[in-house]
């Protein structure tokens, strides 16, 4: 199902992935099946989407973003892909930013660039996550710090 209000550019889409009204998806991204892409979101081209994936409204996926099976992005996530941004100037390359399959990042989160999230690990709303996170972690604050590991 994509609404007739979005704008998505790309053939690459799963089977049962739901995009709702304003949401940009431009050609060369790769969505698996069974996302639901909420409203006014973007994804550029060099993003890949697995299977099961929930990006909620108000999030932005820049090239060079990962997201594996069963991740889900909460509301107004922010995530970086220059370490130095400039006006008008571009790096070659973006870096590339992982998050492993289950990972849960929750609303207002902000994720730097080239972060790997670990399979299950939990961001807590508005935590700003400056390092890698470890499988089953859930780390929280600014700069998110590790307050337990999920069994």
């Amino acid at each position: 199902m994509i609404h007739k209000l979005a704008d998505v550019q790309s053939i690459k889409i799963g089977l049962d992935t739901k995009v709702w009204q304003f949401s940009v998806i431009l050609e060369g991204a790769v969505i698996g099946s069974n996302c639901n892409i909420c409203a006014h979101s973007l994804i550029e081209n060099d993003v890949f989407l697995g299977n099961n994936v929930t990006i909620k409204s108000g999030v932005y996926l820049w090239d060079g973003i990962h997201i594996e099976d069963n991740v889900f992005v909460g509301p107004c996530v922010t995530f970086a892909n220059d370490k130095y941004p400039r006006s008008k100037q571009y790096p070659e390359t973006f870096p590339k930013t992982i998050i492993k399959k289950g990972a849960s990042i929750g609303a207002n989160a902000t994720i730097l660039p080239s972060i790997v999230i670990g399979e299950n690990a939990m961001i807590g709303a508005g935590s700003v996550v400056t390092k890698d996170v470890p499988n089953n972690a859930v780390v929280v604050g600014n700069p998110a710090k590790i307050i337990r590991y999920i069994e």
